[in-house]
């Protein structure tokens, strides 16, 4: 078994809820979310990543007054050996921007449960967990 720890932004919380739920605490048979980090500002997540300790990001794509794509960009060129990210776009037509952002996956809006669930399991998997 799997367990990663997930850091989580969005500056809705009604978002991040919906992203606990629609993951769950069993993304897949192998997988486990150990621990979730929830950050609602950019610095937040700029400060929890320099701390360490997440196997995994999730990055509102729609948030403000920064979008996950940009603080994907941002995170993925300062962090040395940067965990997965997953952003979460506003529709399925803004996949091709995830891909300027760096992100490692992407899910659109409005969230469906089973594709987030399969997305954090897969990315979940790439790295050693950190626990």
């Amino acid at each position: 078994m799997r367990k990663v720890a997930v850091l989580l932004y969005s500056d809705d919380i009604t978002v991040r809820d919906a992203v606990r739920i629609g993951v769950g605490r069993r993304p897949a048979r192998d997988v486990e979310v150990e621990r979730w980090h929830e950050c609602a500002t950019p610095a937040a997540v700029v400060e929890a990543a320099d701390a360490g300790g997440f196997d995994l990001f999730i990055l509102d794509g729609e948030a403000t007054p920064l979008g996950g794509m940009g603080l994907c960009r941002q995170l993925k060129n300062e962090i040395f050996e940067c965990p997965p990210i997953l952003v979460l776009t506003g529709r399925v037509q803004d996949g091709w921007i995830a891909s300027w952002s760096q992100a490692d996956g992407v899910v659109p809006q409005p969230l469906d449960p089973v594709a987030l669930a399969a997305a954090v399991a897969d990315l979940g998997r790439v790295r050693p967990a950190t626990s």
